[in-house]
Protein backbone atom coordinates (compact mmCIF):
# COMPACT_ATOMS: atom_id res chain seq x y z
CA UNK A 1 0.00 0.00 0.00
CA UNK A 2 1.74 3.36 -1.07
CA UNK A 3 1.70 5.69 2.11
CA UNK A 4 -0.91 9.11 1.43
CA UNK A 5 1.28 11.95 2.03
CA UNK A 6 -0.96 13.23 4.48
CA UNK A 7 -0.86 10.07 6.49
CA UNK A 8 0.87 10.49 10.64
CA UNK A 9 2.54 7.18 11.36
CA UNK A 10 1.82 6.22 14.79
CA UNK A 11 2.98 3.35 17.14
CA UNK A 12 0.33 0.93 18.00
CA UNK A 13 0.83 2.03 21.90
CA UNK A 14 0.44 5.49 20.34
CA UNK A 15 -3.33 4.71 19.01
CA UNK A 16 -3.69 2.92 22.42
CA UNK A 17 -3.26 5.57 24.44
CA UNK A 18 -4.89 7.96 22.05
CA UNK A 19 -8.13 5.73 21.80
CA UNK A 20 -8.35 5.17 25.96
CA UNK A 21 -7.25 9.41 26.42
CA UNK A 22 -10.10 10.51 24.19
CA UNK A 23 -12.64 7.69 25.98
CA UNK A 24 -12.00 8.77 29.21
CA UNK A 25 -12.35 12.31 28.20
CA UNK A 26 -15.36 11.72 26.82
CA UNK A 27 -16.43 10.55 30.06
CA UNK A 28 -16.31 6.62 29.60
CA UNK A 29 -15.12 4.72 32.67
CA UNK A 30 -12.22 3.27 32.43
CA UNK A 31 -12.85 -0.58 32.52
CA UNK A 32 -15.16 0.06 29.28
CA UNK A 33 -12.44 2.60 27.84
CA UNK A 34 -9.53 -0.25 28.30
CA UNK A 35 -11.92 -2.91 26.50
CA UNK A 36 -13.08 -0.16 23.77
CA UNK A 37 -9.71 1.07 22.98
CA UNK A 38 -8.54 -2.52 21.89
CA UNK A 39 -11.00 -2.86 19.43
CA UNK A 40 -9.87 0.25 17.71
CA UNK A 41 -5.84 -0.62 18.60
CA UNK A 42 -6.90 -4.16 16.56
CA UNK A 43 -8.92 -2.41 13.49
CA UNK A 44 -5.68 -0.13 12.82
CA UNK A 45 -3.33 -3.27 13.49
CA UNK A 46 -4.94 -5.20 11.16
CA UNK A 47 -5.67 -2.56 8.19
CA UNK A 48 -9.58 -2.32 9.06
CA UNK A 49 -9.57 0.87 8.99
CA UNK A 50 -13.22 1.45 9.11
CA UNK A 51 -13.20 -0.39 12.60
CA UNK A 52 -9.70 1.84 13.93
CA UNK A 53 -9.77 5.10 15.26
CA UNK A 54 -12.31 6.33 13.16
CA UNK A 55 -14.58 4.83 15.51
CA UNK A 56 -13.75 7.44 18.65
CA UNK A 57 -15.67 9.83 16.16
CA UNK A 58 -18.77 6.42 16.16
CA UNK A 59 -18.19 5.84 20.46
CA UNK A 60 -17.99 9.43 21.09
CA UNK A 61 -21.28 10.62 18.90
CA UNK A 62 -23.35 7.98 21.16
CA UNK A 63 -21.67 9.19 24.61
CA UNK A 64 -22.48 12.79 23.77
CA UNK A 65 -26.08 11.87 22.44
CA UNK A 66 -26.59 9.66 25.78
CA UNK A 67 -27.36 6.75 24.17
CA UNK A 68 -24.83 4.66 26.40
CA UNK A 69 -24.41 4.02 29.57
CA UNK A 70 -20.83 5.45 30.67
CA UNK A 71 -20.05 3.55 33.67
CA UNK A 72 -22.42 0.64 32.98
CA UNK A 73 -20.99 -2.48 34.91
CA UNK A 74 -22.01 -6.02 33.31
CA UNK A 75 -24.14 -8.34 35.38
CA UNK A 76 -23.49 -11.76 34.55
CA UNK A 77 -26.19 -15.40 34.85
CA UNK A 78 -26.31 -18.79 34.25
CA UNK A 79 -29.96 -19.00 32.46
CA UNK A 80 -28.97 -23.14 32.04
CA UNK A 81 -26.04 -25.17 32.51
CA UNK A 82 -24.56 -24.48 28.79
CA UNK A 83 -25.79 -21.26 28.76
CA UNK A 84 -24.25 -17.71 29.65
CA UNK A 85 -25.76 -14.30 29.81
CA UNK A 86 -24.74 -10.65 30.43
CA UNK A 87 -26.78 -7.92 30.96
CA UNK A 88 -24.42 -5.24 29.54
CA UNK A 89 -27.01 -2.23 31.65
CA UNK A 90 -26.86 0.18 28.20
CA UNK A 91 -22.85 0.13 27.96
CA UNK A 92 -20.86 -0.93 25.20
CA UNK A 93 -20.54 -4.75 23.77
CA UNK A 94 -17.12 -4.79 24.69
CA UNK A 95 -16.72 -5.06 28.49
CA UNK A 96 -20.02 -7.19 28.75
CA UNK A 97 -18.30 -9.43 26.25
CA UNK A 98 -14.91 -9.98 28.47
CA UNK A 99 -16.98 -10.08 31.36
CA UNK A 100 -18.78 -13.57 29.83
CA UNK A 101 -15.84 -15.00 27.67
CA UNK A 102 -14.13 -16.82 30.71
CA UNK A 103 -17.75 -18.94 31.75
CA UNK A 104 -18.75 -19.34 28.12
CA UNK A 105 -15.15 -20.71 27.61
CA UNK A 106 -15.52 -22.99 30.65
CA UNK A 107 -18.79 -23.99 29.57
CA UNK A 108 -17.92 -24.92 26.34
CA UNK A 109 -15.19 -27.67 27.05
CA UNK A 110 -17.36 -28.62 30.02
CA UNK A 111 -20.64 -29.27 27.91
CA UNK A 112 -19.00 -29.62 24.00
CA UNK A 113 -21.28 -26.70 23.33
CA UNK A 114 -22.22 -23.43 24.76
CA UNK A 115 -23.68 -20.14 24.28
CA UNK A 116 -23.21 -16.63 25.40
CA UNK A 117 -26.31 -14.05 24.76
CA UNK A 118 -25.29 -10.41 25.40
CA UNK A 119 -28.73 -8.28 26.06
CA UNK A 120 -28.94 -4.32 26.57
CA UNK A 121 -25.20 -3.58 25.14
CA UNK A 122 -24.09 -0.97 22.55
CA UNK A 123 -22.34 -2.64 19.55
CA UNK A 124 -20.29 -0.49 17.04
CA UNK A 125 -17.43 -2.75 16.28
CA UNK A 126 -16.16 -5.84 14.80
CA UNK A 127 -17.52 -9.50 15.69
CA UNK A 128 -13.81 -10.88 14.43
CA UNK A 129 -11.95 -9.75 17.53
CA UNK A 130 -14.92 -11.86 19.61
CA UNK A 131 -14.49 -14.83 17.32
CA UNK A 132 -10.61 -15.31 17.13
CA UNK A 133 -10.30 -14.70 20.68
CA UNK A 134 -12.33 -17.81 21.03
CA UNK A 135 -10.81 -19.84 18.40
CA UNK A 136 -7.17 -18.80 19.88
CA UNK A 137 -8.65 -21.02 23.29
CA UNK A 138 -9.14 -23.90 21.03
CA UNK A 139 -13.20 -23.46 20.00
CA UNK A 140 -15.02 -22.89 17.16
CA UNK A 141 -17.28 -19.90 17.15
CA UNK A 142 -19.83 -18.27 15.71
CA UNK A 143 -21.08 -14.61 16.50
CA UNK A 144 -24.38 -12.53 15.61
CA UNK A 145 -26.11 -9.04 15.90
CA UNK A 146 -28.76 -6.95 15.09
CA UNK A 147 -27.90 -3.32 14.37
CA UNK A 148 -30.31 -0.11 13.47
CA UNK A 149 -32.59 -0.54 10.64
CA UNK A 150 -30.41 0.69 7.73
CA UNK A 151 -30.59 -1.71 4.96
CA UNK A 152 -33.55 -2.89 2.79
CA UNK A 153 -34.72 -6.64 2.07
CA UNK A 154 -34.17 -8.15 -1.67
CA UNK A 155 -37.13 -6.71 -3.47
CA UNK A 156 -37.72 -3.81 -1.04
CA UNK A 157 -36.25 0.10 -0.74
CA UNK A 158 -37.00 0.71 2.51
CA UNK A 159 -35.09 -0.38 6.19
CA UNK A 160 -35.67 -3.41 7.79
CA UNK A 161 -32.47 -4.94 8.49
CA UNK A 162 -29.33 -3.41 10.32
CA UNK A 163 -26.04 -4.54 8.88
CA UNK A 164 -26.30 -7.65 10.72
CA UNK A 165 -22.77 -8.99 10.68
CA UNK A 166 -22.02 -12.58 10.95
CA UNK A 167 -18.49 -13.55 12.26
CA UNK A 168 -16.71 -17.56 12.48
CA UNK A 169 -13.38 -18.76 14.05
CA UNK A 170 -11.57 -21.83 13.86
CA UNK A 171 -8.67 -22.65 15.40
CA UNK A 172 -5.98 -23.84 13.56
CA UNK A 173 -2.55 -25.65 15.07
CA UNK A 174 0.87 -23.44 14.66
CA UNK A 175 -0.61 -20.70 12.65
CA UNK A 176 -3.87 -17.84 13.17
CA UNK A 177 -7.15 -19.31 13.34
CA UNK A 178 -9.53 -19.23 9.99
CA UNK A 179 -11.73 -16.02 10.61
CA UNK A 180 -14.44 -14.40 8.89
CA UNK A 181 -16.75 -11.71 9.64
CA UNK A 182 -19.14 -10.02 7.18
CA UNK A 183 -21.99 -7.59 7.26
CA UNK A 184 -25.31 -9.38 5.66
CA UNK A 185 -25.43 -5.53 3.73
CA UNK A 186 -23.34 -5.22 0.42
CA UNK A 187 -20.76 -3.05 2.13
CA UNK A 188 -20.75 -1.91 5.97
CA UNK A 189 -21.66 1.33 6.80
CA UNK A 190 -18.78 2.71 8.12
CA UNK A 191 -17.48 2.12 4.99
CA UNK A 192 -20.12 4.49 2.95
CA UNK A 193 -19.55 6.87 5.59
CA UNK A 194 -15.54 6.58 4.67
CA UNK A 195 -16.26 7.78 1.25
CA UNK A 196 -18.58 10.30 2.38
CA UNK A 197 -15.85 11.68 4.43
CA UNK A 198 -13.39 11.56 1.62
CA UNK A 199 -15.92 12.90 -1.22
CA UNK A 200 -15.65 9.89 -3.19
CA UNK A 201 -18.91 8.08 -4.75
CA UNK A 202 -20.29 4.61 -3.98
CA UNK A 203 -20.95 1.64 -6.62
CA UNK A 204 -24.68 1.91 -7.40
CA UNK A 205 -25.38 -1.31 -5.75
CA UNK A 206 -24.34 -0.15 -2.44
CA UNK A 207 -27.89 1.71 -1.69
CA UNK A 208 -30.91 3.69 -2.31
CA UNK A 209 -31.35 7.05 -1.89
CA UNK A 210 -34.50 8.13 0.24
CA UNK A 211 -36.82 8.19 -2.62
CA UNK A 212 -36.21 4.09 -3.56
CA UNK A 213 -33.37 4.78 -6.60
CA UNK A 214 -30.34 3.36 -6.13
CA UNK A 215 -27.57 5.99 -5.54
CA UNK A 216 -23.69 6.48 -6.35
CA UNK A 217 -23.81 9.71 -3.57
CA UNK A 218 -22.75 8.37 0.12
CA UNK A 219 -24.62 10.66 1.83
CA UNK A 220 -28.14 9.57 0.12
CA UNK A 221 -27.33 6.39 0.88
CA UNK A 222 -26.99 6.91 4.43
CA UNK A 223 -30.08 8.73 4.35
CA UNK A 224 -31.76 6.10 2.27
CA UNK A 225 -31.42 2.54 2.52
CA UNK A 226 -28.31 0.79 2.12
CA UNK A 227 -28.82 -2.96 0.00
CA UNK A 228 -28.18 -6.63 1.39
CA UNK A 229 -25.37 -8.59 -0.25
CA UNK A 230 -26.29 -11.40 -2.84
CA UNK A 231 -29.70 -10.30 -3.38
CA UNK A 232 -32.15 -12.56 -1.34
CA UNK A 233 -29.41 -14.74 -0.35
CA UNK A 234 -28.46 -12.21 2.03
CA UNK A 235 -31.22 -11.00 3.31
CA UNK A 236 -32.15 -14.04 4.46
CA UNK A 237 -29.08 -14.59 6.02
CA UNK A 238 -30.06 -10.74 7.54
CA UNK A 239 -33.41 -12.14 8.88
CA UNK A 240 -31.59 -15.08 10.62
CA UNK A 241 -29.43 -12.51 12.21
CA UNK A 242 -32.44 -10.31 13.43
CA UNK A 243 -33.93 -13.75 15.00
CA UNK A 244 -30.76 -15.19 16.67
CA UNK A 245 -29.64 -12.36 17.99
CA UNK A 246 -33.26 -10.47 18.65
CA UNK A 247 -35.99 -12.48 20.43
CA UNK A 248 -34.54 -15.53 20.72
CA UNK A 249 -32.46 -14.03 23.60
CA UNK A 250 -34.96 -11.50 24.47
CA UNK A 251 -33.72 -8.26 22.96
CA UNK A 252 -34.29 -6.00 20.37
CA UNK A 253 -34.81 -6.18 16.53
CA UNK A 254 -33.14 -3.33 13.89
CA UNK A 255 -36.44 -1.58 13.62
CA UNK A 256 -36.61 -1.41 17.46
CA UNK A 257 -33.06 -0.26 17.79
CA UNK A 258 -33.39 2.24 15.78
CA UNK A 259 -36.76 3.40 17.70
CA UNK A 260 -35.13 3.30 20.82
CA UNK A 261 -32.62 5.50 19.56
CA UNK A 262 -35.56 8.01 19.36
CA UNK A 263 -33.25 9.94 16.60
CA UNK A 264 -30.25 10.50 18.81
CA UNK A 265 -27.91 9.27 16.12
CA UNK A 266 -26.42 6.80 18.36
CA UNK A 267 -25.02 2.97 18.10
CA UNK A 268 -27.35 0.17 18.27
CA UNK A 269 -28.60 -0.70 21.41
CA UNK A 270 -29.65 -4.32 21.50
CA UNK A 271 -28.10 -8.13 21.65
CA UNK A 272 -25.25 -10.73 20.34
CA UNK A 273 -25.26 -14.32 20.30
CA UNK A 274 -22.16 -15.97 20.30
CA UNK A 275 -21.95 -20.10 19.86
CA UNK A 276 -18.57 -21.85 20.84
CA UNK A 277 -17.88 -25.23 20.03
CA UNK A 278 -15.30 -27.68 21.68
CA UNK A 279 -14.09 -29.73 18.65
CA UNK A 280 -13.03 -32.35 21.69
CA UNK A 281 -16.34 -32.55 22.64
CA UNK A 282 -17.42 -34.14 19.78
CA UNK A 283 -14.32 -35.84 18.40
CA UNK A 284 -12.76 -37.04 22.23
CA UNK A 285 -9.47 -38.41 21.18
CA UNK A 286 -9.29 -38.22 17.55
CA UNK A 287 -10.20 -34.25 17.54
CA UNK A 288 -5.95 -33.64 16.46
CA UNK A 289 -6.43 -36.28 13.40
CA UNK A 290 -10.10 -34.69 12.34
CA UNK A 291 -8.31 -30.52 12.99
CA UNK A 292 -5.56 -32.26 10.43
CA UNK A 293 -8.41 -32.89 7.76
CA UNK A 294 -9.30 -29.38 8.08
CA UNK A 295 -5.57 -28.09 7.01
CA UNK A 296 -5.86 -30.09 4.17
CA UNK A 297 -9.15 -28.34 2.84
CA UNK A 298 -7.32 -24.50 3.73
CA UNK A 299 -4.33 -25.83 1.71
CA UNK A 300 -6.33 -27.35 -1.21
CA UNK A 301 -7.91 -23.45 -1.19
CA UNK A 302 -4.47 -21.65 -0.93
CA UNK A 303 -2.60 -23.99 -3.00
CA UNK A 304 -4.65 -22.96 -6.38
CA UNK A 305 -3.81 -19.14 -4.98
CA UNK A 306 -7.14 -18.36 -3.10
CA UNK A 307 -6.99 -16.54 -0.49
CA UNK A 308 -8.39 -17.65 3.04
CA UNK A 309 -10.28 -14.54 4.26
CA UNK A 310 -8.32 -13.62 7.14
CA UNK A 311 -4.78 -13.73 5.57
CA UNK A 312 -5.06 -10.11 4.60
CA UNK A 313 -5.41 -8.71 8.40
CA UNK A 314 -2.55 -11.55 9.40
CA UNK A 315 -0.57 -9.78 7.11
CA UNK A 316 -1.21 -6.62 8.10
CA UNK A 317 -0.72 -7.27 11.34
CA UNK A 318 2.72 -8.60 11.24
CA UNK A 319 3.67 -5.61 9.32
CA UNK A 320 2.12 -2.93 11.57
CA UNK A 321 3.36 -4.80 14.86
CA UNK A 322 6.57 -4.53 13.00
CA UNK A 323 6.26 -0.72 11.51
CA UNK A 324 3.37 0.44 12.99
CA UNK A 325 0.65 2.41 11.09
CA UNK A 326 -0.46 5.23 8.88
CA UNK A 327 -3.47 7.21 10.56
CA UNK A 328 -5.06 10.39 7.97
CA UNK A 329 -4.39 13.66 9.58
CA UNK A 330 -7.38 14.56 8.75
CA UNK A 331 -8.76 11.87 11.09
CA UNK A 332 -6.04 12.95 13.61
CA UNK A 333 -7.08 16.52 13.62
CA UNK A 334 -11.12 15.25 13.52
CA UNK A 335 -10.08 13.39 16.68
CA UNK A 336 -8.18 16.39 18.77
CA UNK A 337 -11.00 18.68 18.10
CA UNK A 338 -13.28 15.66 19.75
CA UNK A 339 -10.60 16.24 23.33
CA UNK A 340 -10.86 19.81 22.84
CA UNK A 341 -14.88 20.00 22.98
CA UNK A 342 -14.71 17.50 26.30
Amino acid sequence: MTADAADIAMSLDAVRTLARTTLLRAGLSAPHADAVAETMVAGERDGCTSHGLYRLLVATNSIRAGTVRTDAVPTRSEPARALVRVDGGGGFAQLAFETGRGMLVEKARAYGIAALALNNVVHFAALWPEVEWLADQGLVALAFTPSHAWVAPAGGTKPVFGTNPIAFGWPRPDTPPFVFDFATSAVARGEIELHRRAGRSIPDNWGYDADGAPTTDALAALNGAMRTFGGHKGSALAAMVELIAGPLIGDLTSRESIVADGGAGGSPLGGELILAIDPAGFLGDAVDAHLVRAERLFAAIQGQGARLPSQRRYAARAESLAHGVRVPARLLADIAALVEQA
